[in-house]
């Protein structure tokens, strides 16, 4: 093994040979190993990752930072560059490592541009999809604007959506639509300030469904209410209590 072998590693394109020295990185003619090429003499073409044609150096962008050094160019030629930018595609890491994996995923996004993902709808809760434990995350802001999450079991969280109290985020998240302070003004603003039962002015909020009974604090389930028939009412249903009236 000579001097030459153990500095220079042999770089061989479709239309040329060199040199390349293993510490300054410099690159050299075969037949000089100690003149350093100039950009003259670097290869004038290269192989798209994407296409996997030969093509000149003007096709292809030049790399900046660590790896600018000569006439260092980037992988994709013009027209692909094009392609993937029409179709918003970033390379991935699996597919950086095989252009071939590349050009097959961008044939068949071309096929089937639905297959990139489905729209949820925010107010079907028959799309949740709970985790291991039967668990979906529940997120919100409070009355200061703090956000906070919680864990719940999927039956409440179906309920909460059914009522309009949040909505589908992802399958495995919902998101609680109103604070306490902003759920409060929003029940009697819809109602009015009048109460449910009685018709007079009302400025509490009660629940049709008790708490005590499974009911929650959700549109669907809250109105307006007076405060003599909040008290009143207290954890009877609505037809027991509209009954005695």
């Amino acid at each position: 093994m000579n001097d030459c072998t153990l500095r220079y590693t042999r770089c061989e394109t479709s239309s040329f040979l060199y040199l390349k020295n293993k510490e300054t990185g410099h690159a050299y003619t075969s037949a000089a190993p100690n003149i350093p090429m100039n950009d003259t003499d670097l290869p004038s073409t290269k192989q798209c990752a994407y296409c996997h044609k030969q093509k000149p150096l003007s096709e292809f962008r030049k790399r900046t930072g660590k790896r600018s050094k000569g006439q260092s160019r980037r992988g994709a030629c013009r027209e692909c560059r094009k392609q993937r930018e029409t179709l918003n595609i970033k390379p991935t890491a699996k597919e950086q490592s095989n252009p071939n994996r590349r050009v097959r995923g961008l044939e068949q996004r071309k096929k089937h541009p639905h297959s990139q993902g489905t729209k949820l709808n925010p107010e079907d809760p028959t799309q949740l999809n709970p985790s291991a434990k039967g668990m979906i995350l529940m997120r919100g802001h409070s009355d200061k604007g703090h956000r906070w999450h919680q864990e719940i079991d999927l039956p409440l969280a179906i309920t909460l959506v059914r009522e309009h109290a949040a909505i589908v985020v992802n399958r495995r998240t919902i998101k609680r639509l109103y604070s306490n302070k902003d759920f409060r003004a929003y029940i009697l603003a819809r109602d009015n300030y009048i109460c449910y039962f009685c018709g007079a002015f009302g400025d509490t909020i009660d629940h049709l469904l008790p708490r005590a009974k499974g009911g929650h604090t959700t549109p669907d389930n809250c109105v307006c209410a007076c405060t003599l028939c909040n008290q009143t009412k207290a954890d009877r249903s609505v037809e027991d209590f509209m009954g005695r009236m």
